[in-house]
């Protein structure tokens, strides 16, 4: 693997303060929360698809899609969980490898077969409804493999943050620029496997970036404790590297 498999550290985090300005809309079936920028102020043909960690829609993924929208980019963050995410701190007593497997209730699964449709149907939402030419996606932990996985359905430009569960065939195959964040301290993403995923991106031929931040453990891109300096300037930083990113290569 080009990073590990998801742990409890996936699931531990601090909810953020402030109010979404999004709408919670349905693609086919399934939930999924729309963040719109603001009038006059969209790149035109262009969408960014939020592929969440564990925690699913949740506050504070719904004010960085706001924050996406802000930059001029439709951003549409999806429930890749059939309304079955864990919530923030509590996972309790269930296993997260189970959860994945079974789903909470031990009869819905959140695998590769049950989360691949929801992220093809997403884009395919946002070409079809939207008209959107030119799709970036962002993926922290657990949808950083689904970005990585989805360059072949229409993704163009990728952004991940403390990536779980990718596998090196499927870092090799991607089609286009990918950006990642990485935590200084991270089970799941450690040095050897950010120094494997850097020889992979080499030898793809596409534009990559890498940038580490001190200080920081997994999660610090979505749920860190803003109150820390150290952390609150990280997760600002990854968020400013996402953006760039896509202007310099979706724009």
């Amino acid at each position: 693997m080009a990073s590990n498999p998801p742990a409890k550290c996936c699931t531990i985090g601090v909810k953020h303060e402030g109010e979404p300005t999004g709408k919670s809309i349905k693609v086919g079936s399934h939930d999924a929360y729309l963040a719109t920028p603001p009038e006059g102020k969209a790149h035109k043909d262009t969408a960014i698809l939020y592929l969440p960690d564990v925690l699913g829609i949740w506050q504070n993924a719904q004010l960085m899609a706001d924050q996406f929208a802000a930059n001029g980019y439709l951003t549409l963050l999806p429930d890749l969980f059939n309304g079955d995410p864990i919530p923030v701190n509590g996972l309790g007593g269930l296993d997260i490898m189970t959860w994945l497997k079974e789903g909470s209730d031990g009869k819905h699964p959140h695998t590769m077969e049950a989360v691949d449709p929801i992220v093809e149907e997403s884009i395919k939402f946002l070409k079809e409804q939207y008209g959107i030419k030119k799709i970036g996606s962002v993926g922290y932990c657990f949808g950083a493999k689904y970005v990585v996985r989805h360059y072949k359905d229409g993704i163009n430009v990728g952004f991940v943050a403390h990536p779980s569960f990718v596998e090196e065939d499927e870092l090799a195959a991607i089609t286009g620029p990918l950006s990642i964040a990485a935590a200084e301290t991270d089970q799941i993403f450690p040095a050897e496997k950010r120094h494997k995923s850097e020889e992979i991106l080499q030898k793809t031929g596409q534009p990559y970036q890498i940038n580490l931040f001190s200080g920081t453990t997994h999660g610090f891109a979505v749920r860190c404790d803003l109150s820390d300096k150290v952390q609150k300037w990280s997760k600002e930083q990854a968020f400013n590297q996402a953006v760039a990113w896509f202007d310099q290569h979706l724009l």
